[in-house]
C-alpha cells in the first residue's frame, strides 16, 4: 500500500494513459453541472415549460440507471479500453447531435443516448487509471480526484461561458472535447487484461437481494431524489444570466469537490460514517426547506444552493463507501447495483418536480426534496447495525466483504507476535525482511499483512489489486520468510476508503492478537497525497495501543510512538 521505502513519488508523474482517462474524466465530470446556467434559455429559446427541459436530466439518468446493469457484462467480455472508447464515442455523437437539435424532444432524446455513453465510461474510468498508473495507485487516486474537482468546478463556468453565447454551445463543446479524449484513448491506453469471470446482467439485480446493499440502495435513490430536484430546478428561480448561472454553480461545484476529498474522510473518521451521515441529511434537508421557504427571492435561493455543495460532497463519498462497506460481492457487481438504484431516484425526481411545479408552485418540489432527504435518515437507521458492523470489523449481521483474511495456517512459536504492514509496492519484501529481523530479535513470529484498499472517490470505487493478487504477493512472502527459517503467518486486510481508514483497521487488529509492536515502512506518496487521503502511519500511531516502529532495509528501526523501540527489545529479554 503505502509503506515503501524510498523517494516520494509524485502523484502527477503518470504514463500518457493515466493522463488521457483523467482528461476525458474532466469532461465527464464536467456533465454534471454544465447543462444548468443554460436551463432557463433553453425554456425560453425553444418554447418549451421548466417540467419539458426537466426531462434531460431524466432521460439522461434513467438510461443511465439501466445501463449500469449491463457494463460489467459489456467490460468483462470486450475489456476496460474498448468499453472506455465506446463510451466516450456514443457521448460524442449524441453530444454534438443534441447540439443541432431544434427541439426540447430532440434534446431529450439525444440526452438518454449520452447517459448510455456516460455509464459506460464512469463504470470503468477510474479503475483503468488505477491500473494504467505509475508509482502506486496513490498517485493515480490524487489524479482522479483533480479531475474531479476541475469537472464539477470547471462544468458550469463552461456552460455558463458558452451558454452565453448560444444554448447549443455547451453540447458542441463536450463533443468536441470528448472527441479530443476519444483520441487520446485510443492512441495512449493500452489494452488491458479482461476479467477471469464474465459478470451477467443479472448479477446486480441478485446482489440486491442482500440487505446492506439494498438498503444503501434506496437511501441513496431518495438522496438522489432531493440532489437532482435541485440541480434541475434551483436555476429558474435566481433569474440569472446563463453566466452568472456558470458562476453560481461553479461555487457550488468548488465545495462539492473540496469537501468529497479533503472533509468527508476525516469527518468519518472522528464520528463514524453512520453519524456523519444522519447529520448530513438534516442538513441537506434543512438547505433545501430553505429554498422552498425562499423561493421567490433569488439571494436566498442562491446562497443556499453554494452552501449544499458542502453537504453533497460528503454524502457523495460517504454514501458510496457505505455501499462497498456492507457489499458481500464483487466491487464492480456492487457499483452496478448501487448505480441503477440511485439513478432511478435522480431520474425520477426531474419528471415529478416537474409535474408538481406546473399543477402547484415551484416551491413544491423543493419541499418535497427535503421531505426526501429527511426520509432517507430511517432508511439508513434500518441498515445501522450492518454499517457499523462492516465499518468495525466486528462482522455481526449480514455476512460482508472480509476485513481480514488468513493466507497461511495458524500462528506458531510465540504468542505476541510482530506485525508488518505492507502493500503492493516494490520496497515490500525489504521492509518485511527488515520487520523479520526485529521480530526474531524480540523473540517474535513475525505477521506479514498484506493492505488491500479499495478506493473510493466521489460516487466510485475501485480495488487496487484483485484478491488473487493480493494472496500472491502474500504468500511470496511467506515461502521467503519459510526459506530463512522466520516463522511466519499471513493476512489481507481489506480497507475500504483512505488509507488513514486502513491504519485504524490496522491498529484494531493489532489489538485483537496483542501484538507487541506493528513494523511499516516508509511511504513513497509525497505531501499532496497524504494530506488528501490521509496517512497510514499517522493514523496507526494514534490509534494503535503497541509500539509503532518504522523500520527500512540497512537502517535502524525507528519508534513513532511514545513507547521507546528499547522497551520492546528489553521485554522480548
Amino acid at each position: 500500500m503505502s509503506a515503501s521505502e524510498g523517494k516520494a513519488v509524485s502523484p502527477f508523474k503518470q504514463p500518457k494513459a493515466v493522463w488521457a482517462v483523467a482528461f476525458a474524466c474532466v469532461i465527464s465530470f464536467m456533465g454534471i453541472g454544465l447543462v444548468d446556467p443554460i436551463l432557463p434559455a433553453l425554456a425560453t429559446s425553444l418554447h418549451a415549460s421548466p417540467s419539458q427541459v426537466s426531462l434531460l436530466f431524466s432521460s439522461y439518468l434513467i438510461v443511465t440507471a439501466v445501463a449500469m446493469l449491463v457494463v460489467g457484462w459489456f467490460s468483462s467480455r470486450f475489456g476496460a479500453k474498448r468499453t472506455l472508447v465506446v463510451g466516450l464515442a456514443i457521448i460524442v455523437v449524441f453530444a454534438a447531435l443534441a447540439g443541432t437539435s431544434g427541439s426540447i424532444n430532440g434534446i431529450v432524446g439525444f440526452r438518454a443516448g449520452w447517459g448510455l455513453g456516460n455509464a459506460l465510461f464512469i463504470a470503468t474510468s477510474l479503475a483503468v487509471i488505477v491500473a494504467s498508473a505509475s508509482g502506486g495507485f496513490g498517485g493515480a487516486i490524487i489524479l482522479y480526484e483533480t479531475a474531479l474537482g476541475l469537472g464539477i468546478a470547471v462544468g458550469p463556468l463552461l456552460g455558463g461561458e458558452l451558454g452565453a453565447i448560444s444554448w447549443r454551445g455547451p453540447f458542441f463543446g463536450v463533443a468536441a472535447l470528448m472527441a479530443v479524449a476519444l483520441i487520446a484513448t485510443l492512441a495512449f491506453v493500452p489494452a488491458l487484461p479482461k476479467p477471469e469471470r464474465r459478470s451477467s446482467p443479472l448479477d446486480p439485480i441478485r446482489a440486491l437481494r442482500h440487505r446492506g446493499l439494498l438498503t444503501m440502495g434506496i437511501m441513496a435513490l431518495l438522496y438522489n431524489w432531493g440532489f437532482f430536484t435541485m440541480l434541475g430546478y434551483a436555476p429558474y428561480p435566481m433569474e440569472l444570466s446563463p453566466h452568472q448561472l456558470g458562476l453560481v454553480f461553479t461555487g457550488w461545484g468548488l465545495l462539492v469537490a473540496g469537501f468529497s476529498v479533503f472533509f468527508a474522510p476525516r469527518l468519518q473518521a472522528r464520528y463514524g460514517t453512520a453519524p456523519v451521515l444522519y447529520a448530513n441529511l438534516v442538513g441537506l434537508g434543512t438547505v433545501m426547506a430553505v429554498i422552498a421557504a425562499g423561493v421567490d427571492d433569488p439571494t436566498v435561493v442562491i446562497v443556499a444552493v453554494i452552501v449544499s455543495g458542502a453537504f453533497i460532497g460528503i454524502n457523495n463519498t460517504l454514501t458510496t463507501q457505505a455501499v462497498m462497506l456492507v457489499s458481500p460481492v464483487e466491487r464492480p457487481v456492487a457499483s452496478s447495483a448501487y448505480g441503477f438504484v440511485r439513478f432511478i431516484g435522480g431520474g425520477l425526481a426531474p419528471y415529478v418536480a416537474g409535474k408538481l411545479a406546473d399543477a402547484t408552485d415551484l416551491s413544491v418540489p423543493f419541499y418535497l426534496g427535503a421531505a426526501t432527504f429527511l426520509l432517507a435518515i430511517p432508511v439508513l437507521a434500518s441498515g445501522h447495525r450492518l454499517l457499523r458492523a462492516a465499518e468495525t470489523g466486528s462482522g455481526e449481521g449480514e455476512p460482508v466483504s472480509p476485513v481480514l483474511t488468513p493466507v497461511s495456517d495458524a500462528r506458531t512459536g510465540g504468542d505476541r507476535p510482530v506485525i508488518v504492514a505492507v502493500g503492493a509496492h516494490d520496497g515490500a519484501a525489504a521492509t518485511v525482511d527488515t520487520a523479520a529481523r526485529l521480530a526474531r530479535e524480540a523473540g517474535s513470529p513475525l505477521e506479514v499483512v498484506h493492505v488491500q484498499q479499495t478506493a473510493v472517490v466521489e460516487e466510485q470505487a475501485a480495488d487496487t489489486e484483485t484478491a488473487d493478487q493480493a494472496r500472491a504477493a502474500v504468500a511470496a512472502h511467506l515461502d521467503r520468510l519459510a526459506a530463512l527459517g522466520v516463522p511466519a503467518t499471513g493476512q489481507i486486510l481489506g480497507s475500504v476508503g483512505d488509507h488513514a481508514a486502513a491504519g485504524r483497521a490496522l491498529a484494531r487488529h493489532a489489538a485483537e492478537v496483542g501484538a507487541r509492536a506493528i513494523a511499516v515502512g516508509r511511504s513513497p506518496r509525497g505531501p499532496l497525497a497524504q494530506f488528501a487521503d490521509g496517512s497510514l502511519t499517522t493514523a496507526l500511531t494514534e490509534a494503535a495501543d503497541c509500539t509503532v516502529v518504522l523500520v527500512a532495509p540497512d537502517a535502524e528501526p525507528r519508534p513513532l510512538t511514545s513507547a521507546a523501540l528499547l522497551e520492546l527489545r528489553t521485554e522480548a529479554g
